[in-house]
């Protein structure tokens, strides 16, 4: 008969039942799996009441341990049940959030947008610059808002020019600011003599402004492309074979140019510009394209080159032009009033 007066059994069933209730309390009161690890870390681990009370088992009575022992698996056991239970439930919860959470409605209509594309005179812009590329030019950029030295005085044009009045071109105001919309990117032109050494090789693109109702063959806001070359010992010849060769990439190998006596006061001598369409709708056919010639010693002089060491030519064609008659459309306004379709004709390039 073992003496409990003396070693009496430190764990108790309220001490124990204590320390399953208030574990179960935290199981219980856990509302994520995460927060239910924590709970058993503190109501079961190494520093949690029932951990202390099983730390007493060496203190027990040799007659009592075996019931005791007992009375502890249960209470961990009965710990353990509860916290696999809880878990379970909660990432059920938790997975069934989830799947809310992430849920697509195959039912719901799709959004469908379609992959933009440039516009067609911006591939026809780049198109004739590559060209030029290749027979090794420059693609020079100037600005749109001009001043109008650039873009009437360096290049000949006199006071009294119909193009200088309010009918042709749009002026900016203050008047006496002397600026304006470009009516042509032969600026560019003056501005790549002026800030380049010679000999020059440039083509200019870009958009130009004039005072031109819209129409099926004009539009106040255009496109150019206009060239000139600066070196010794060029000719008309130079010229005819440089537009030539720019026709047939353009328009095919059987393309090809006459030029017509003309004046600008820019150049000298002119000539109007037509290019031989041999597969144009309705039957091959000459059409207008452009303006050239030998660039003007007065302009040369104005960008102070000397007249007498150096020639050169100019030439400058409409991109809308060229597309519409390249691509046989009737409308010049189709092009901007931003209408897909127009574009979608084109295949055009995203």
């Amino acid at each position: 008969m073992s003496d409990n007066t003396t070693n009496p059994n430190p764990i108790s069933q309220e001490a124990v039942d204590a320390a399953v209730a208030e574990a179960l309390a935290a199981f219980s009161a856990a509302e994520s799996v995460a927060a239910l690890k924590a709970a058993r870390t503190e109501h079961v681990g190494d520093d949690s009441a029932i951990a202390k009370l099983n730390a007493l088992m060496r203190e027990v009575p040799k007659d009592e341990k075996a019931v005791t022992g007992k009375l502890m698996g249960a209470a961990r056991g009965r710990l353990e049940g509860a916290f696999k239970g809880r878990e379970a439930e909660l990432a059920e919860a938790e997975a069934a959030a989830r799947l809310v959470a992430e849920t697509v409605d195959v039912t719901e209509a799709p959004v469908r947008r379609r992959a933009g594309s440039r516009h067609p005179l911006e591939q026809l812009k780049d198109e004739a610059s590559d060209i030029f590329i290749g027979m090794g030019w420059e693609v020079a950029e100037g600005p749109e808002v001009e001043h109008e030295w650039f873009n009437f005085d360096a290049l000949g044009f006199d006071p009294d020019h119909p193009a200088r009045t309010l009918m042709d071109t749009f002026f900016v105001e203050p008047a006496d600011r002397h600026l304006l919309l470009r009516t042509h990117t032969s600026p560019v032109q003056v501005r790549s003599l002026l800030e380049r050494e010679l000999p020059v090789y440039v083509v200019a693109p870009g958009r130009t402004f004039r005072t031109d109702e819209l129409d099926a063959t004009h539009t106040p806001v255009f496109n150019q492309i206009e060239g000139i070359a600066i070196d010794k010992g060029l000719t008309m010849a130079h010229l005819r074979g440089t537009l030539e060769h720019f026709a047939r990439q353009m328009f095919g190998a059987e393309a090809k140019i006459r030029l017509r006596p003309n004046f600008f006061p820019f150049t000298e001598p002119s000539a109007e510009m037509d290019v031989w369409q041999p597969n144009a709708k309705g039957g091959a056919r000459w059409v207008e394209w452009g303006g050239c010639g030998m660039v003007d010693s007065n302009v040369l002089l104005a960008a102070g080159i000397d007249p007498e060491e150096y020639q050169g030519f100019a030439f400058g064609m409409g991109i809308e032009r060229t597309l519409q008659f390249r691509n046989d459309l009737n409308d010049m306004r189709d092009m901007v009033e931003g209408d897909i379709r127009f574009n979608a004709q084109f295949g055009g390039l995203v």
